[in-house]
């Protein structure tokens, strides 16, 4: 699959939305990656969270169908270490509700690895259902 990014995707709508909902400035992450290397359930997603931001501050809608956004645990160690300041569970969130918006359905628990589900500390699973309940 090739993308095109331009400027027009940068300053597109779901940026904007992006933004509004989370309270935060995408472009205020300039990828050093500190996300990333801390996060605890990093090794269970597709993408890595400093890859899920470069997505969403370029504007690619196509981050909305990462199992990254879903499996955050919204732990903040991201946050703690995030020289900048970005609040990484605030975007997650938000492209969340973007997603939930357009009609994706919830994940479905039963659909996850039952030895991931014995792994993953319990705030994952209680932040799950608040995720994944509309």
């Amino acid at each position: 699959m090739r993308t095109t990014i331009s400027i027009k995707k940068v300053h597109s709508d779901f940026v904007r939305q992006i933004e509004e909902i989370s309270g935060e400035n995408l472009l205020s992450c300039n990828q050093c990656g500190k996300c990333s290397a801390g996060c605890p359930v990093a090794a269970q997603m597709d993408l890595l969270p400093s890859q899920v931001i470069r997505m969403a501050q370029l504007g690619m809608e196509e981050v909305l169908e990462s199992r990254t956004i879903w499996i955050c645990a919204s732990c903040l160690t991201c946050v703690t270490r995030c020289p900048k300041g970005v609040d990484l569970p605030r975007l997650m969130e938000a492209l969340r509700q973007v997603s939930l918006r357009a009609g994706v359905s919830e994940l479905n628990l039963d659909q996850l690895d039952p030895e991931l589900v014995r792994e993953l500390p319990q705030l994952a699973i209680v932040g799950g259902f608040r995720k994944y309940m509309k």
